[in-house]
């Protein structure tokens, strides 16, 4: 098959380039490199150099996303490129609905003039917001009720594609998509081709580690008073190989053909939660360090526990979670973090 990978040069649109290029597809990447790295598409094309595409540019450039989908004679699209701090997104919401919602709109725009049928969209848990204890673990039917600009920015690229689904639908065009609502993404490329790279780093089994390689002096702990067992916040930390493996599945899945236009909603995470002080303590484990550690205030709209109900996808399509120990994902990140101390610097 043909395939689109937005952001492909990014965390998670690396590695389903990598699976992607792994199962023989053709893929044709594009990235504005603004938050992705030209280092990780280095690495990507040593897989198969004749099958990657690389054009680096913005989704939201029409003329680049008509060109790509021409040229790659483009069947499915994944779309990962998106910004994602939330804090920035509260200070910075205009540049997320441009980016986020405004790019997404115009990619789907390409996408239905050019007639592709498959369009797989990387959505978050934020668009639930915080959920009240009792709908813990989360379904896919939860409230969406996001509580900053980058869960409404997500929440809005939903809602398009239900909307264009519902007008191929009426007017008999086949299409079909998926939202696949991320929890906590972690790990790397267990075969250590391509990991995690961000600056500024926000997410906590990689600051944590860089505590342990004393890269940064400690790790804070914001609130230790929750009602949970250690105090700390719980969260639902997904491998990001079985993040792709749900992608790749889904793609196979989605019937263009289906009555109505085929959609499917669903949560991706392992189904349990893992709080920040287990995070701290199975990271000193696989790491053989002492992390040291600070403890700090709450942080506004941290709830004191996030974790998905994934029984949607497991009925549907037969998908779980193959890496749910901890230590496990942790050591994934652990050897990317020794081996490329600098990313793909």
């Amino acid at each position: 098959m043909n395939i689109l990978v937005t952001g492909g040069a990014g965390y998670i649109g690396s590695h389903a380039v990598k699976r992607l290029l792994r199962d023989g597809h053709a893929v044709t990447v594009i990235d504005n490199l603004v938050r992705g790295h030209a280092g990780a598409i280095e690495r990507l094309r040593t897989i198969a150099p004749d099958r990657l595409v690389f054009h680096e540019g913005d989704v939201g450039d029409r003329a680049l996303v008509d060109h790509a989908l021409r040229e790659g004679a483009v069947e499915a699209v994944m779309h990962f490129a998106a910004l994602a701090y939330v804090g920035e997104s509260v200070t910075q919401p205009l540049r997320y609905h441009r980016n986020n919602t405004a790019a997404a709109l115009s990619l789907i725009e390409a996408c239905d003039a050019a007639g592709v049928e498959r369009f797989i969209f990387s959505s978050t848990c934020a668009t639930y917001g915080e959920p009240p204890e009792e709908m813990i673990p989360i379904r896919e039917t939860t409230p969406q009720k996001p509580i900053n600009p980058y869960g409404w920015s997500k929440l809005h690229v939903e809602r398009i594609l239900s909307d264009s689904a519902d007008a191929c639908a009426a007017a008999g065009r086949p299409f079909s998509y998926a939202a696949l609502r991320y929890f906590n993404v972690a790990g790397s490329d267990r075969d250590g081709l391509i990991g995690e790279h961000h600056e500024p780093e926000t997410h906590l089994i990689p600051l944590v580690l860089q505590a342990a390689a004393g890269v940064r002096d400690a790790i804070t702990i914001f609130g230790t008073d929750y009602p949970t067992p250690d105090g700390t916040c719980i969260r639902d930390y997904v491998h990001v190989e079985d993040l792709v493996d749900a992608h790749v599945a889904v793609m196979h899945a989605l019937d263009p053909e289906h009555p109505g236009c085929d959609r499917r909603i669903y949560n991706l995470g392992i189904g349990q939660g893992y709080s920040v002080r287990e995070v701290i303590d199975a990271s000193a484990r696989v790491t053989g360090k002492k992390i040291p550690v600070k403890e700090g205030e709450r942080r506004p709209g941290d709830p004191p526990r996030l974790f998905a109900d994934p029984s949607k996808i497991l009925a549907e399509l037969g998908w779980s979670a193959s890496i749910t120990d901890l230590e496990q994902i942790i050591a994934t990140a652990w050897r990317w973090m020794r081996e490329h101390p600098k990313g793909y610097v």
